[in-house]
């Protein structure tokens, strides 16, 4: 469920809907965005990393269809100053080495976010 509270903070993650991969594979990846993220923000920005953790972590999951979307996901993110974490794959299991699987975008406002990637669906 998305963060109704505008003023509230969570971490959204973009995954490649045209890579194929089991919801175990998804969850590890989205796993990894999650963590770079926090511990990213801990150190950019200690008082949206704060009010995100101590608000209970809210994360929101979302795909995008393709590589160059997440990529322009990342660049408007990064023009906004907001943490981000690509995710590329080492390719022991499913997908090739070097394969992008998703963003993490936060955590932030979701306010914010919301600007950047509230037109995207739910996983």
């Amino acid at each position: 469920m998305l963060n109704q509270d505008p003023d509230g903070c969570k971490l959204v993650i973009l995954v490649r809907n045209d890579v194929k991969m089991t919801k175990g594979k998804i969850a590890a990846q989205v796993a990894h965005a999650s963590v770079n993220c926090a511990f990213a923000s801990k150190k950019k920005n200690s008082s949206a990393f704060n009010k995100w953790y101590d608000s209970g972590q809210t994360k929101v999951v979302l795909k995008v269809d393709s590589l160059r979307d997440l990529f322009e996901f990342k660049a408007l993110a990064e023009a906004s100053g907001i943490t981000c974490s690509l995710i590329t794959d080492a390719g022991r299991t499913q997908i090739d080495p070097g394969t992008v699987t998703c963003l993490g975008i936060g955590p932030e406002k979701s306010s914010v976010l919301d600007k950047i990637t509230g037109e995207l669906k739910m996983l």
